[in-house]
Parts: structure tokens; C-alpha cells; sequence
């Protein structure tokens, strides 16, 4: 592992592959579709606003963020960031994104279980993220170096990154929930007639391929992270 070629690299390049190809997907279907604009002119601040109103959802504020497609629900402060871009426009790309992040709300307000499953899981993931990786090697180094406490601190390492896994794993049906809340509530708001639907599908699914994308990457970096302990054993 530590001299010449490491051949595990060679499972990693596939999910890198797609994971380029999602983000670059995600950055030309929300480019096009930003141009597209829906025929009943309504804003993506407008959507939100429609989709928590009409959900009971009333008192939850839209706050403008600054960037592009920086546009979340956070379900801690119950509040709606919607970017500049995604409030003002009227593009089918625009309220796509608005209602998507409204179906969060709707999953908050419905106590989805993954999504506050979720929720619950962010600070764990925020601190093994961090030193799942270091300690790994150092269980791997400790391993090589005869030391007996190596295979302890690196099982260790392994159940902090499997946490990652699974959080990507729960995102999942998360996002997947909340666009098709979204499709929803744009066709029985009116917002999107039948041809601009399909537009809001595009946006929405290149958008889920992203986080396909970062379940893939985690679910290969876990098989890698096993097969290194396996040469090093």
C-alpha cells in the first residue's frame, strides 16, 4: 500500500467518473431550464410561498441567500433559503427548485421518519467525517508496523466512515420524497402545465443523481478502505 502503485485506486475511478458526469448533468439541466420560462410567470419565491401556504405551512419565512442553488429547507429553525436566483425567476428550473425544497418542509411538517432520521444523524456525521480517515491509516500504519492495537483503531475507523454510508444511504429516499412532493404540488397548484412538467422531472432527477453520486463514492471508498486492511493483515 505504501510502495509503488496502490491497484485499489482502480475502484475508485468509476464512481469518480459519475460523480463528474452528475454534477456536470445537474449544472447543463439547470442551465437550459433556467432560460425556460413557466407561463403563469410565477417566481420560485411565489411557488414556495404557495406550496407552504396551501400545506398548513403558513408561518414558516423565506429568507434570500446569496450564491446559486444555494437554495435549503432548514428544518432546525424552520425556515426557507431561497437564492436570489430561485426567488425572482420564473423559469421552470427556478420553481422546480422552490418546490423541492418546500417538499422538505412538507416532510418536517409531516415528521417524515428519514427525514428526521436524518436531522438526528448530522451531528455524528459532521465528527466521523472529520477523523474516520485518520484514524483508519493510523490503524493501517499501526498494522504494518506489527503493533497490536492497530486492527482495534482501525475497525474503529471503519464503523465511523460505515456511519457516513449510511447517512448517504438515508439521504436518499429524502430527496427523492420531497421531489415528488414537489411534481406534485406544482401540477395541482397550476404552477407547471403538462409540457413544463417534464422540465421540472429533468431539473429535479439530475438533481437526485448527485446524491446517487455521493452514496456511490462512499459505498466504493468503504470497499477500498476494506481491501487495503485485507493486503495489510
Amino acid at each position: 500500500m505504501f510502495y509503488g502503485f496502490d491497484p485499489t485506486v482502480i475502484i475508485l475511478i468509476p464512481a469518480i467518473i459519475f460523480t463528474v458526469y452528475a454534477q456536470r448533468k445537474v449544472q447543463s439541466t439547470y442551465a437550459a431550464y433556467s432560460r425556460v420560462p413557466t407561463k403563469r410567470n410565477i417566481t420560485g419565491g411565489q411557488t414556495a410561498r404557495m406550496i407552504l401556504d396551501r400545506n398548513g405551512m403558513g408561518h414558516v419565512p423565506i429568507e434570500i441567500v446569496p450564491g446559486n442553488l444555494t437554495d435549503n429547507y432548514d428544518p432546525t429553525k424552520d425556515v426557507m433559503h431561497l437564492s436570489e436566483g430561485t426567488n425572482n425567476s420564473s423559469s421552470i428550473a427556478a420553481v422546480a427548485v422552490a418546490a423541492h425544497e418546500s417538499g422538505h418542509a412538507m416532510q418536517d411538517g409531516a415528521n417524515y421518519r428519514f427525514l428526521k432520521l436524518r436531522i438526528a444523524m448530522v451531528p455524528a456525521v459532521n465528527m466521523v467525517s472529520a477523523f474516520s480517515m485518520p484514524i483508519i491509516m493510523l490503524g493501517i500504519i499501526l498494522l504494518v508496523a506489527g503493533n497490536g492495537t492497530g486492527s482495534m483503531i482501525f475497525n474503529i475507523g471503519v464503523i465511523m466512515f460505515a456511519v457516513v454510508v449510511l447517512f448517504h444511504t438515508i439521504t436518499l429516499p429524502v430527496e427523492f420524497d420531497a421531489s415528488k412532493r414537489a411534481l406534485e404540488q406544482l401540477v395541482g397548484l397550476g404552477i407547471v402545465d403538462g409540457n413544463e412538467v417534464n422540465g421540472a422531472r429533468k431539473v429535479l432527477s439530475a438533481a437526485a443523481m448527485t446524491y446517487v453520486a455521493a452514496l456511490a463514492v462512499s459505498l466504493v471508498m468503504l470497499i477500498r478502505i476494506l481491501l487495503i486492511r485485507g493486503n495489510n493483515n
